[in-house]
C-alpha cells in the first residue's frame, strides 16, 4: 500500500489517507479481511502524527470500509464494491453540480466547462 502525503493539498492529512485508503478497496487492491498496517506503523512510515493516522481509520471504520479488532489491528471491511462505487459516483455528480452552478454564475459556457473538464481530467 503506497500512501502519497501532498503538504500542499487543501485537504487535511487524514482525509488524504483516508480518500486513498478507500481508492485502494473499490479498485480491489485491498482485499475483503486484508490487514491493514497499524496504525503507528503507517505513521511511522508516513512520518507523520500517530493522531492523524488513527483519525483516518476512524473515518474509515464509520463509513464501512474497515474493522478494527482490539488487540489484533484493522481490516478492509466486507464490502459491495458495486455499493461502494454508486456511492462514489454521487459524490462526483454533486461536486459536478457545483461546478455547473459556479460556472454559470459567471456565464462560462457548456463548451467552456468541457474544455476544462476535459484538461483536468487528462492532467494525470
Amino acid at each position: 500500500m503506497n500512501i502519497i502525503i501532498s503538504n500542499s493539498s487543501d485537504k487535511p492529512i487524514y482525509d488524504q489517507i483516508a480518500e486513498q485508503i478507500k481508492s485502494f478497496i473499490i479498485n480491489g487492491e485491498l482485499a475483503e479481511a486484508e490487514l491493514l498496517p497499524s496504525i503507528r506503523n503507517l505513521a511511522k512510515e508516513l512520518q507523520i502524527s500517530v493522531i492523524t493516522t488513527k483519525r483516518a481509520y476512524e473515518e474509515l471504520e464509520r463509513e464501512g470500509y474497515i474493522v478494527s479488532v482490539p488487540g489484533k489491528g484493522s481490516f478492509v471491511g466486507a464490502q459491495n464494491k458495486e455499493l461502494l462505487r454508486e456511492a462514489r459516483i454521487r459524490i462526483v455528480e454533486e461536486k459536478l453540480a457545483e461546478a455547473v452552478s459556479a460556472a454559470r454564475t459567471i456565464d462560462i459556457s457548456y463548451g467552456e466547462l468541457q474544455e476544462m473538464l476535459k484538461l483536468l481530467y487528462e492532467e494525470d
